[in-house]
């Protein structure tokens, strides 16, 4: 193939950015200016899937942007990370409403290059993470104290929940999603290991 997929690489921060040979910048430099927002929705969202990648004990592979799924556990099990909180970056009027979506989507296939035909949800299981905390003061989303993990089956959600694109926190409990504490994460997710799971490459 011409141009293969890249298999991105570990940085450690200190690469140098560079012009005409000479250092401007370093790449931690770049990270602190560009990622330290960690309450604002993208990278909050960003840092409830490296939470979760660790308590499955696989926060050393490397994120990929373009999978069917977020993760997948050493049993084979692919979850969907999905994130809200109840504080923004902004200056609020009230607190958010806890929402989260949950959309079907076309998989694509990093081999073929092809989506699907047709749209569904991809993961096995669904990891929706509350970043619970509601004071701006002490607000913290690297302290995992300050989160709620619930976890669904995604047959729940296609029984349940078919055409919707949003499901509510309320519409979770009913859906009696199970609140999970994170060092039983793992263990509560690998229940839903299925030796029938076909689990795709995703290097």
């Amino acid at each position: 193939m011409k141009y293969p997929a890249i298999k991105s690489e570990r940085l450690t921060g200190s690469e140098s950015i560079v012009y005409n040979d000479n250092k401007i910048s370093d790449l931690l430099s770049f990270w602190q200016w560009a990622y330290s927002d960690l309450v604002g929705n993208t990278e909050r969202g960003v840092l409830a899937e490296y939470i979760v990648a660790c308590a499955l004990g696989i926060n050393n592979e490397d994120r990929i942007l373009w999978g069917r799924y977020d993760l997948v556990t050493p049993q084979g099990v692919t979850i969907e990370v999905k994130t809200s909180g109840y504080i923004q970056t902004w200056e609020q009027q009230k607190l958010s409403n806890i929402k989260f979506g949950i959309s079907e989507t076309y998989g694509w296939d990093n081999i073929t290059n092809k989506y699907d035909d047709e749209r569904r949800r991809q993961a096995r299981v669904y990891v929706f993470c509350v970043h619970s905390h509601t004071e701006k003061v002490t607000i913290n989303p690297l302290d995992i104290n300050q989160w709620e993990f619930y976890i669904l089956p995604t047959d729940t959600l296609n029984r349940k929940s078919k055409s919707q694109k949003t499901i509510s926190l309320s519409t979770l409990v009913k859906l009696e999603a199970q609140k999970c504490e994170y060092n039983n994460l793992l263990n509560e997710i690998e229940k839903y290991a299925d030796q029938n799971i076909v689990v795709e490459d995703r290097k």
